[in-house]
């Protein structure tokens, strides 16, 4: 996210602000994989992930950014009616083993430092799930038939 407006609060920035501070983050490099936010937000409505998301994709199929694979999270809370959960039936699926798990959940708490009974900590994902993509024409296809079913 850099230095991008994370709050629940956000305001649209301009595609080049986003694309800008997501250039300045990357060095210039060739990347075995990128991973990064959904264009649909994860969660029902997280404009700066749905922001990010797509301008990854749009400056993998510019060539901007050089990556073999682009794995994006797949999760859903089934337009909030529970917390996101990984979508079983995305390209990667993984439960995650316990110890994995809590050692994310202390990142998630200890690092980050998010309340214990917060959002955050309470979303952490036993299972995580990503839409897997090894060509940018077909990341970009996806993201316009994504974008086409939101209207």
């Amino acid at each position: 996210m850099g230095d991008l407006d994370d709050g629940p609060e956000q305001k649209p920035l301009d595609e080049n602000e986003v694309e800008q501070a997501i250039l300045n983050l990357l060095p210039a490099k060739h990347f075995d994989l990128v991973i990064s936010h959904n264009p649909a937000g994860e969660y029902t409505k997280h404009r700066r992930h749905e922001e990010v998301g797509k301008t990854v994709i749009k400056l993998w199929d510019d060539g901007k950014i050089l990556t073999g694979e682009l794995w994006v999270f797949a999760y859903t809370d089934d337009n909030k009616r529970h917390y996101p959960v990984a979508v079983e039936n995305a390209n990667r699926y993984r439960t995650l083993m316990k110890r994995i798990w809590q050692r994310k959940y202390r990142i998630i708490t200890e690092t980050y430092g998010f309340e214990k009974n917060g959002f955050e900590a309470e979303t952490t994902p036993r299972a995580e799930s990503f839409w897997q993509f090894t060509d940018p024409v077909a990341a970009k296809e996806w993201l316009n038939k994504l974008m086409n079913l939101k209207i």
